[in-house]
């Protein structure tokens, strides 16, 4: 699959706590993952960058190419990495409290396994429509679930910006883990939240196939949020792929 990614701080916020980053293993496969770091001062970019670099550095050691092996693996190295963090964060009182969303993208030859925690995205676009295939970890998605609040409600709803899971923090990391096929001209999207928040799926499609590449789109998506207030620091990666090769 071909990858392009870029992160930016944003209009609003002095730093960036997100990270980005893409891995090959042994057999070919890519790993693709994207962070949002939450809580401390510096705590939420030491999260962030722990789990993207430890989780993708035993990546490159592995060699799985199987979707069974590729679940158990995630399974395992979130539930390690949430170990870590924790324990980190207990050692050294600046970083207490500090934790990260996390969505990861195992890409085999012709299926794509997602692990997701906390409130960063991965979309699917197949035959020029866009299909979110992760569910929010935030209060506001999860009174939705419930019908406590309506979709518009939801929009603006303040449990928005509380995550109900996250990686670090407890003991307990809960992730969400699927796999669907893949098929050649799919794209791949992932992004933390800061680009949900201002630009609407609808937006993000007539961006992605209008642009000239998926590096062109990754940059006008970031453009367009930042356009609209660049609220939150903004992570966007895209992935085509272009056959059924990895």
């Amino acid at each position: 699959m071909k990858i392009a990614y870029a992160s930016d701080t944003g209009r609003m916020r002095a730093e960036n706590q997100d990270y980005v980053s893409v891995f090959i293993n042994q057999s070919g496969a890519q790993l693709a993952i994207v962070a949002d770091g939450v809580g401390g001062q510096n705590g939420g970019d030491v999260a962030a960058t722990m789990a993207v670099s430890h989780i993708g550095n035993q990546w490159e050691k592995s060699a799985i190419a199987t979707i069974d092996t590729a679940k158990k693996w995630l399974i395992d190295q979130i539930n390690n990495e949430n170990d870590t963090i924790v324990k980190t964060a207990q050692q050294y009182r600046t970083l207490n409290g500090m934790a990260t969303t996390l969505v990861i993208a195992v890409i085999l030859a012709h299926q794509l396994v997602i692990a997701n925690i906390g409130d960063s995205r991965a979309y699917v676009i197949r035959q020029r429509q866009i299909r979110q295939l992760t569910t929010d970890h935030n209060l506001a998605n999860e009174l939705l679930q419930e019908g406590a609040i309506t979709e518009d409600e939801a929009v603006t709803h303040p449990g928005r910006h509380l995550i109900t899971r996250q990686l670090g923090v407890t003991d307990d990391s809960k992730p969400d883990l699927f796999a669907i096929n893949l098929y050649p001209d799919d794209y791949v999207l992932m992004t933390t939240d800061g680009m949900p928040k201002h630009v609407s799926d609808k937006t993000i499609l007539q961006t992605v196939l209008a642009a000239n590449d998926i590096a062109d789109a990754v940059t006008q998506l970031i453009t367009s949020t930042n356009d609209a207030g660049g609220s939150d620091n903004v992570t966007v990666l895209i992935g085509h792929q272009e056959s059924e090769d990895y």
